[in-house]
């Protein structure tokens, strides 16, 4: 029999992150945060990262196909590279850089982004981003991914803003995290984070993390435009203070 991870407590993080994830890949970026914090209450961060991994390259599947029409070539041309070069500063830094440090950072990015457009009188408008603030939020984005999947605030800062026709929103996130998460795949494998009973695992949760991502694709289209990136600017804010929450709890201990 292959080897599995059988503890309880186990599945009562794991299942949760994984139907989390689902509603995230079918189009409510961010909420998937959560999913590696809470994985990481019974593995280490980057251990727990490598388990959802599988779970998230199989949304991305789905979610690519999905979405294959709503993309902008624009922001993926600008943030990509930036990415890439975030993953290859998390790969070399994985063993110094602490993961309370990495929660902290993420949760005051979005926090701050959050407050500040709440905080504007004037009627939002949409803004196009930057080249130069594009390659550098791409690549933060690309690192925290690395680090905890934490990749969603960082990337939501230089593309909430623009706003972007829905699905065109949900189908450019889909394809920059499906490009991110099949690069993670060597990396992992060169630090030694996959294990046979966390794959086993990973694939006994796949049921689930395909209704949930199917869940998620309908509520999507449900949504009407204006309570959809409300919906987006909330959720960004709840995740980003928990993480901000947890990682200075975690630096005090």
């Amino acid at each position: 029999m292959p080897p599995l991870i059988t503890e309880p407590f186990f599945y009562a993080v794991a299942i949760p992150a994984v139907v989390l994830l689902g509603l995230s890949k079918g189009g409510f970026a961010g909420i998937g945060t959560a999913a590696t914090p809470l994985v990481a209450l019974y593995l280490p961060p980057l251990e727990a990262a490598a388990l959802i991994l599988p779970v998230l390259i199989t949304q991305d599947l789905i979610s690519l196909y999905i979405y294959r029409r709503d993309w902008d070539a624009t922001n993926l041309k600008i943030m990509l590279p930036g990415a890439l070069a975030g993953m290859a500063l998390a790969w070399l830094t994985a063993s110094y850089v602490s993961d309370d440090s990495i929660r902290i950072i993420v949760g005051l990015v979005g926090v701050a982004f959050v407050a500040n457009m709440w905080l504007q009188r004037k009627a939002e408008a949409p803004t196009r981003g930057h080249l130069a603030s594009g390659v550098f939020w791409g690549g933060v984005s690309g690192f925290t991914s690395f680090m905890m999947q934490g990749g969603g605030p960082p990337f939501q800062v230089y593309v909430l803003p623009q706003r972007l026709p829905k699905l065109t929103l949900v189908g450019t996130t889909t394809i920059f995290f499906a490009v991110i998460n099949a690069l993670k795949i060597g990396p992992y494998l060169a630090l030694g984070q996959f294990t046979p009973a966390n794959f086993t695992t990973s694939l006994l949760l796949l049921p689930i993390a395909a209704a949930a991502n199917l869940a998620g694709v309908w509520l999507v289209r449900k949504t009407p435009t204006g309570l959809f990136y409300q919906i987006a600017y909330v959720l960004l804010f709840i995740i980003s203070a928990a993480l901000l929450w947890q990682g200075a709890r975690g630096l005090m201990q």
